[in-house]
This record gives structure tokens, sequence and C-alpha cells, in this order.
């Protein structure tokens, strides 16, 4: 990403008055056509408000919404802030991504309108505004569309007992059923109900193939808009039978049926059980296993997407962990209580962040209590990797990478199919295996945090304080870019430490967007900049951008997951900023900056630029001449200047403050009471003391105390586990264990009428092979009956012969009798 910025801040300091919230007065020029530009007369990027050099008009032509996001299902009426027009009139049109267009209006108070479109991506989606119904389109915003799954419950209309929407016609679901919703989202009296079906077609992963939602028919018409509509469902006519994924629609009457991108609310997309026609009726059971034998038919036309998918992590440590490739699963969270209902047994499930490369593919993961990988071969609470990613996958459009859609369409309707409907699971896993986890890898770990210190990837601690703006990370390949700006502490009582910490985190991969977290003024909390432009939370707390996802946690903790698996988290610790940086084993040997150089080798973790490399017992002052070498250069910051302070301090001035002498390790020196209270606090942590010292805050020491107990609580989740992979149970017979890891023992039993040939039990070992194979069981006698059979025959001979030897003594005595006179 250029920036152009120097020449006009230099212009700015010149010219400009103290920074406001507001346009300059009298500033000269439009910015019609031109939001985003910054050169010219005036400004209309983003930070002009903060340097005080936009055009006048810049609230009229760039546009600012609310609300500012919707489900990709669309429909979500937003208003046009700052803009007010005198007369009503519907001569308005939205035109979204250039090619769809919506119809908005002006309503009775001068404000203007828009409704967004039906969509089949997420992201943020650029529009421009017309008041001329299309003549000129000289105003332009970004409306963000999201995962229909992230939308509020609130924007929704809702299945009453979604569960037996989706059941009805079967033997358990019968009767009416119930749609609800908040008539205030919905402003009219009178209101239709709509079903709409989604379908993908043409031949798969060819340039035919294509997803489209269709208006199948109205199940009311112009009703009473009270919030509710209660209906028995009809099987649907033999025409519309081939939808079995949908949603239901609800519209103002005025709209005709049908059509598209006009102010609605949806309700979730589900499986149309109830719309299902009489032969499904008629024996759901039998319909279920032809649907099912069908889609196991098709299945086995397609590419194997298992090939590509990333293997699971061994535990779930490491699953939570690994947050730059695998992130929590809505639908099965530990934070958010477990609700597993299609993984009972499991705690916690993950999907892999990005798509698979070439079909668009996802992951799961799932895991019992004990933090042991739960697999579809031992359980059908197993997780089960998905042909359609359930997050999607640009260019979206294109099956199997419609978010939501395509994975309903390739792997959940499949599902009832033969589990829920149907007594044909089997059929379903051993298309849909758990991966295991016997060649996953996890990531490198590195830190920087408190006063700063360093802890790369390789291991190796350091403390570098300088004031300036420097390279975390640079790594080929990817082009991935990590620079960060590091300022003093302020102190309670208004003097400046001789310590810094990172206040400023910004990172870039290729032609992705930049993303800078940083500290807000004097709030201690987070502000998020993407493309230099202030992001807004309220909404929604998980974006999709280019070339990244973004995820914030409860406004302290941010996520950037970029698309190489990378990860990056930014958290409040304290006075500043804490970063944790995650990447892949493709970066090794591809690294460099403070950040050290990911090659398993601490010993060339202090590389300077020119590629000399100092030892490892290099001293704090060499250290701190490290990382001034790798400071950063204007040309190529990532870094935003969007107020006076910031360019007259960072923009204009030197990178590394060469007149900053900061405090150095060796030279801190601290009262006995102090050093006492320290001691107590921080024990042994070296980096905890030195802060201490350095700030004379205990309260200073004590985050950076926390933070790093958290690096090496990660770096010991990320470390690497034997795994000997899953274990097959004999046939005709079960297994006791469901753990494949190093010193695991699974125990072998038969069915009863088979015999064990073999070992009782086998045991992972340290080489990730299994101390003895799955054993086989014969049929015959178990042993324990061979053994009764045995020692009952030997007591039937013993009896036979003590019976012979008494018949021979009594015949004997006999014969003596009887030679008597």
């Amino acid at each position: 990403m250029k920036l152009s910025l120097l020449p006009w801040a230099l212009l700015l300091l010149v010219t400009a008055p103290d920074p406001g919230p507001w346009p300059a007065a009298g500033a000269q020029g439009s910015c019609s056509h031109r939001c985003g530009v910054q050169d010219g007369p005036c400004s209309c990027h983003p930070t002009c408000f903060g340097l005080a050099s936009c055009c006048s008009d810049i609230r009229d032509f760039c546009l600012e919404i609310l609300p500012y996001s919707g489900s990709i299902m669309g429909g979500k009426d937003f208003v046009i802030q700052h803009l007010n027009w005198s007369n009503p009139t519907d001569s308005v049109i939205c035109s979204f991504k250039e090619s769809i267009q919506t119809r908005g209006f002006v309503d009775s108070s001068g404000r203007v309108h828009c409704v967004s479109p039906l969509l089949y991506e997420t992201g943020r989606i650029p529009f421009t505004l017309s008041m001329d119904n299309g003549r000129s389109f000289p105003r332009s915003g970004t409306w963000l569309a999201v995962h229909p799954s992230k939308v509020s419950e609130s924007e929704k209309s809702q299945l009453v007992n979604e569960t037996r929407w989706q059941y009805y016609g079967t033997a358990s679901a019968q009767g009416n059923l119930t749609l609800t919703w908040n008539t205030l989202a919905l402003p009219t009296n009178s209101i239709t109900v709509e079903l709409w079906g989604y379908e993908e077609t043409g031949k798969p992963y060819s340039q035919e193939w294509t997803a489209a939602w269709s208006y199948l028919y109205s199940l009311a018409t112009s009703i009473t808009n009270s919030g509710s509509f209660t209906f028995t469902p009809k099987p649907a006519p033999q025409d519309y039978q081939r939808w079995k994924v949908g949603a239901l629609r609800i519209v103002n009457s005025k709209h005709h049926a049908g059509e598209k991108d006009v102010h609605a609310l949806w309700s979730n997309e589900h499986a149309l059980a109830w719309h299902l026609g009489d032969d499904f009726r008629a024996d759901p059971v039998s319909w279920a296993r032809a649907q099912c034998l069908a889609w196991e038919e098709l299945e086995d036309q397609l590419p194997n997407f298992l090939e590509e998918v990333p293997d699971c992590p061994c535990t779930l440590a490491q699953a939570r962990a690994d947050s730059g490739r695998f992130q929590a699963d809505y639908g099965c969270d530990i934070e958010h209580g477990s609700v597993c209902t299609y993984h009972p047994g499991a705690v916690h499930c993950v999907r892999s962040v990005q798509a698979s490369p070439l079909y668009g593919s996802g992951q799961q993961c799932c895991y019992t209590a004990a933090g042991t990988q739960l697999l579809t071969a031992d359980s059908t609470s197993g997780s089960t990797p998905d042909r359609g990613h359930d997050w999607g996958a640009p260019p979206y459009r294109v099956p199997p990478r419609v978010p939501g859609l395509s994975h309903w369409i390739y792997d959940v309707i499949s599902f009832y199919y033969c589990c829920l409907w149907a007594p044909e699971c089997s059929h379903y896993m051993q298309r849909r295996p758990s991966s295991d986890c016997h060649s996953y890898q996890p990531p490198r770990l590195a830190s920087a945090f408190g006063d700063p210190h360093f802890v790369t990837f390789d291991g190796t601690n350091f403390t570098f304080n300088g004031r300036g703006e420097y390279v975390l990370l640079e790594a080929s390949g990817t082009d991935l870019r990590l620079q960060a700006r590091a300022q003093t502490r302020m102190t309670p009582e208004g003097s400046q430490d001789r310590g810094t910490g990172l206040t400023a985190v910004a990172v870039q991969e290729g032609n992705s967007d930049v993303v800078e977290v940083r500290l807000r003024d004097g709030a201690g909390a987070l502000q998020v900049l993407l493309n230099q432009e202030v992001l807004s939370f309220k909404e929604q707390s998980w974006m999709d951008l280019k070339g990244m996802f973004l995820s914030v946690a409860a406004g302290d903790r941010v996520s950037v997951m970029l698309s190489s698996g990378a990860g990056l988290e930014v958290s409040v610790q304290g006075p500043f900023l804490s970063v944790a940086v995650l990447l892949p084993d493709r970066f090794l040997t591809h690294t460099r900056g403070l950040l050290g150089t990911l090659n398993d080798n601490p010993s060339d973790d202090f590389t300077l630029r020119s590629g000399q490399v100092l030892p490892p017992s290099a001293s704090s002052r060499e250290l701190f001449q490290f990382g001034a070498d790798w400071a950063v250069e204007n040309a190529s910051s990532l870094l935003t200047y969007d107020s006076k302070f910031l360019v007259e301090n960072f923009l204009l001035r030197p990178k590394h403050d060469p007149n900053f002498l900061p405090l150095f390790p060796e030279e801190t020196t601290s009262s006995p009471s102090q050093e006492s209270e320290a001691a107590k606090l921080c024990g042994d942590n070296n980096f905890c003391n030195f802060d201490v010292a350095a700030t004379g805050s205990l309260s200073v020491g004590n985050a950076t105390l926390l933070v790093h107990r958290q690096h090496l609580l990660r770096a010991q989740s990320l470390q690497p586990v034997v795994s000997c992979g899953w274990l097959a149970p004999p046939s005709n017979g079960h297994k006791e264990g469901m753990r494949y890891l190093v010193g695991s023992t699974v125990h072998f039993h038969c069915d009863s009428g088979y015999s064990l040939a073999g070992a009782e039990a086998s045991t992972c070992q340290t080489d990730g092979t299994w101390s003895q194979p799955t054993p086989t069981c014969q049929r015959g006698r178990s042993s324990a009956v061979l053994l009764g059979v045995i020692f009952g025959g030997l007591a039937v001979v013993a009896l036979v012969a003590l019976v012979y030897v008494l018949l021979r003594r009594n015949k004997s005595n006999t014969a003596v009798w009887g030679s008597q006179p």
C-alpha cells in the first residue's frame, strides 16, 4: 500500500489549524467522486478529520450509515447519516458493487434510506448513491454483509421450536407451525409471508456451477402485521419439491410476490421438511434413505476434498491456542455454554479459519471435556469436515463457496437425510470422516509486551525500549509485514518514564487490507483502523476483510487471521499493548525483524538488516542498536498519522528517536522498600522486576507478569504432541479408549462367541507407533468357556474312573460270597 501522506503533512503543519472533529472551515474543493483521495486542495481521506484538512462537503459525499451491517440475505433498511434531503422522493437508487441496484427513498423527516440487496458473499461491500434516479452516483460508502448466523436474533423472524420445523412430517412432528417476529423491525400494517428456496445447479466445480435463491410461493398474503403467524403445512406441489433448503421472508404487502431487494425480515435457513411432498410424509425413513444413497453416489463422483483440508490439533488446548488457523465453531463453543447439538459429548469445536485453496472446503475439530479429540470413527458425535466451508471463501458467489448456504447443500442437508431422518449415518460418516492429528504441526509463537520485552519465535528473551516505529516482523514468500509504534508512558505525576511501550501495531500481508490496532488516547481501550479508517464494532465483532478475518473480543483483544495461516493477537495490558504472533511452519527461515529469525536456532535472532548477526551475549546497549536498526521507513510505513501529534512526532521525525535515552536493565535502581515489594510481586521474573524499577509502578509490573505468564502457558499449549493415529477396534469386538496420544493405552475385547487372538492392549509409543496391532476376534468359544469345558471334562473323566473302580471292587466281593456252601 503506497502512502502519499508526507508532502501533504508538511503542508498541513504550516497551514492547518488545531485538529478538530469536523472539516476545516473554508476548505476548497469537493468530495464528489473523490472519497478516499488525499491529494488536491482538500482531503477526502479518513485521516482528514484529525488533521483538519477535510473538504467541507465530505459528510455529504463520503457516507456514514446506520446500521452499517446486515445479513447477506438482504432486506435491511439503513439510513444515510448527515445527509438530509429537503423533499421526500422515490428517486433514490443505491448501487452495490457497481452492478446490484436497490430502490431507496427519503422519509418525511428528510432522511435518506437504502435497502441492502440479496448477496452471496460476506465482507465490506462498496456502494454508491444516486439522488437523481440513477443519472449520477457521486456519493459512496460501505455496507458490511455478514454470515446469516452472525446476525442478531432481533433482526430475524423466529421459527418457534425450530427443530419441529425441520422434522415436520416425521412420526414425531405434526400439527401447526408458528413464525414470530418483531413488528418494529418491519413497520407496516399488512405483510406477506413467502417461502424462498436455495439451490446450487450445474456441473460441480465447473463454470456453469451457480447458486440461486428463488421465490417459491406465499404462505399468506396481506395479513395483519401482528408479530405472529401460525399455519398447518401442506405438501408442496411437484414443481417445488426439488428445493430442500430454504428460508421464510416477511415483506410489506405492497410489494409484488417475490420482489427482490425490498425491506424484509428473513428466518434462519433450514431443512424444508415441512414443505416436502406426500411421498416424504407417507414414509419419511424410506424417502430419506433414498436421498442419502443418492447423495452418497454423487459424493463418490466428486473430487476428494479431504486431501487438502488441514489436520486437526491434537488437544483442546492446542485448538484454542492455534487461533491463527482455527476459531471456535459458534455451534459448539466452550465460552458460550458448549451447546453442541450435533456433537453430544463434545464441549468445544473449532473450524479452520481459511477454506482450502482448490475446493473451498473446511475442517472441523471437536473435543471432549478431557481435551481429547472426538472422532467419527469412534462416535457419530465426532467432528466432520465440510465440502463447503461454513464461512465461505472468496470469490464467494461460486459454489461451494457461498457462506453458510453451500455448507447446507453439501454437508448439512445430507446429515438430515442419513442421520436424522433415516438410520443410515454410517454412509455419512464414511464420507465425512474426522481428521486425526497424526501430522498436525502447531504454530510458532512470539510475543512483545511491557516496557517492551520480546520473546522471539526461537525463544530468545530481550528488552528493547526505544521510542519510535519499528519492524516487528517481515516475512518473504507471503510479504507479511508487522510494524509497531513505541511511546513513553506519562506517569500519574505528569512526567515521562525512561521506558517505552507499544501503543500501535499494524499488519498487512501481500495486497491485503491494512489493519492497525492502537491505544485510544487516554482511554486505555483499543481502537481498530482499517486502511487508516476507524472501525466500529457496535454491531459486529467479526469482519471478513480482504486477505484476512478480524475479530474483537470484549473490546480489549483483537485477533487478525491472515490467509497464510498466520495469526496476530493484540490486547491491552496495563498502559501498553501486548502482541502475540503465530506462524505456521511455512514461515520457517523466512522471517526477520525484532521477533527474530524463525529457524529453531536462537543464536541468530539478533540479525541486522545488513545480515550481520549480534551474538546472544550482546549487551543491552548493543541490543538497543539492534532495535534501532529495524526502524520503519516512511515509504513502507503501515501506521496511520491522523493527528498533528502523530505527524510531528513520528511522520516528520526520525523513525527511531536518537535523542531518547532509555533505562537499561543493568542501570535500574530501586529503593529498599520498592525492591521488597517487587520481589514479593515478581519473584524471579526479570521482565516484571525491570518494569517496576523503570516505572516505579507495581501495577505496570503486574501487567507484565501476567502477560508473560500467558505467553508461557500458550507456548506450553502449543508444544508438539506425539499421536499414533486412530486405532481400529477388532472385527466382532470393541475397544476401550478413544485417546491416541503418546502414553495412552487402548484395551480390546471380543463379542460373545468370539475369542481374542493377539494382545489385549496397545500403547501409543514415543515414536508415534502403537506397541501392538489390533488383534482379531476368532469365532469359537471364549477362553473362559474353553477352560470350563476342559475342567468340566476332566471332572467327568475323574467321576467315570471312580465309578469304574467302585464297580470293579463290588464285583470282586460278589464272587467271593457266591463260592460259599
